[in-house]
């Protein structure tokens, strides 16, 4: 494996491909998820799924094909994706009347069915979800975290006012907050996006931010409250109780399997693949040790707590191959599997167990009478464990001594010095675009978003010096 610390790119592409999560394919910017990798989307699908269902959301399908005259008819938006669209211009060996982007995302298509569908008050609130698949032609490609195809979902709902729309906004953000940090254990802030960041057609977008390993945030999850720009572009109009057609409230709000790349960068460590138990395709692994071969009754034990863990309904699986102990563990390890159970002929007769946690150095000793919710219980404290050790790096990699673009070029000097990251920055802004601009390109820092609860409040703007109107995190991102 490559150091963690050297090279991070390079330890994070070994980490997936020793993990087997996903393989190359020959279209540029696109991959495809090995069953492993599907796996951890699948749960993380699920787990989304049920919530929105919870508030009263429903999922829909929609074309991936959309006229390029939809696009012209929110300005902001076609400006925003033109140079990431890919498009279709021919079928069936003729050239087609208007070209077909490949969707980057589905306000537009959404907004014309939308308009046809909507009549009155009593067809709103409309709450709908899309898990589909989306293209965005990036010049600079890393599996998971940023590919030219990639898997998501995008809720699209309408609503009688801006009341109504701006509480689903946020509403949306908070479920993404709780699957994020209690399902995947990543710690992240959440707060509004600075208008030059802000999804191209919103009013408000809103996001939450998550620390990788080497410092770099990625944007884990968006919600935008879209006002009536695409009602009014799309003349989505419903008849209120005072019988006037009057344009409906839209929101937005999309999170994607850059959730798995940020999974394997916030908790993998210099083995590789680290995973959450929750999200986990495989929980616990159990392999038997020693001469295990000429003694059956380590098999039909191993049986047995299978059978156990299954009725409970924990992924496990029983590595009975004629591969080593050693060559089972490490490849074990590189799969990220929780929870390790070694079992062989001296464990049998002092009736005990091995277990290993993924992310913790010593073994411990379990009684057989209680492999089983010994198994359940460190399921349970890794997961907690994972978020508080990513949690306490996030913390120590949040600075809210920088208050100037010259304390901020100091502290890249001194943590490239000290062969330390120099994690996120938190400063004033004065909301100027560009001030934002100018520390951008001085220290390729960008806002991250304007916290809602910020660790304090800053007075100052970072670049110019005048008053602050926001506190923001600043930091490099994917």
């Amino acid at each position: 494996m490559s150091q963690q610390t050297n090279d991070f790119s390079k330890w994070y592409i070994d980490t997936i491909q020793k993990a087997d999560l996903m393989d190359y394919t020959p279209v540029r910017g696109c991959i495809a998820f090995k069953p492993d990798g599907y796996e951890i989307w699948e749960h993380i699908q699920g787990e989304m799924d049920r919530r929105f269902k919870e508030t009263g959301h429903r999922n829909a399908y929609f074309p991936m094909l959309i006229p390029e005259s939809f696009f012209q008819k929110e300005k902001d938006h076609i400006e925003g994706f033109s140079p990431e669209l890919p498009w279709v211009t021919e079928a069936a060996g003729e050239k087609l009347e208007e070209r077909l982007a490949l969707r980057p995302t589905s306000e537009t298509m959404i907004g014309h069915l939308y308009s046809d569908w909507i009549k009155s008050y009593r067809d709103l609130p409309l709450l709908i979800n899309q898990w589909a698949n989306v293209f965005r032609w990036e010049k600079k490609t890393l599996p998971f975290i940023r590919t030219s195809e990639f898997l998501w979902q995008e809720g699209h709902t309408a609503h009688v006012d801006e009341e109504d729309a701006r509480k689903e906004t946020m509403q949306m953000l908070n479920i993404y907050k709780e699957v994020v940090e209690g399902f995947l254990a990543i710690p992240v802030y959440d707060g509004q996006k600075t208008p030059s960041e802000r999804f191209a057609g919103a009013v408000d977008t809103y996001s939450i931010e998550a620390m990788m390993k080497d410092g770099k945030a990625v944007q884990a999850g968006t919600s935008h409250y879209l006002g009536t720009k695409f009602a009014e572009a799309f003349d989505i109009k419903y008849l209120n109780k005072e019988n006037k057609h009057v344009h409906v409230h839209t929101t937005s709000w999309g999170t994607s399997t850059r959730l798995i790349g940020s999974v394997i960068m916030v908790h993998g460590d210099e083995q590789g693949l680290v995973l959450p138990p929750k999200i986990a395709p495989t929980q616990v692994v159990l392999i038997p040790v020693g001469p295990w071969k000429k003694n059956p009754a380590i098999i039909e034990k191993l049986d047995e707590i299978f059978a156990s863990l299954k009725a409970k309904g924990i992924r496990v699986r029983l590595d009975d191959s004629d591969q080593s102990p050693g060559f089972k563990f490490n490849e074990w390890e590189l799969k990220g599997v929780p929870v390790r159970i070694e079992l062989g002929p001296r464990d049998l007769e002092n009736n005990q167990v091995l277990l290993k946690a993924r992310d913790e150095d010593e073994k411990q000793t379990v009684e057989l009478g209680n492999v089983v919710e010994a198994i359940e219980k460190e399921l349970e404290v890794m997961q907690t464990r994972l978020y508080e050790k990513a949690k306490a790096f996030r913390d120590a990699n949040s600075h809210t001594h920088v208050d100037t673009l010259e304390q901020l070029n100091q502290h890249l000097t001194d943590s490239e010095t000290n062969g330390v990251i120099p994690g996120w920055v938190l400063a004033g802004w004065c909301g100027d675009d560009a001030c934002e601009e100018h520390v951008k390109e001085e220290t390729k820092f960008t806002t991250r978003n304007i916290p809602f609860n910020p660790p304090t409040t800053k007075q100052t703007c970072i670049n110019c010096g005048k008053e602050a109107k926001h506190t923001v995190w600043f930091g490099r991102a994917y």
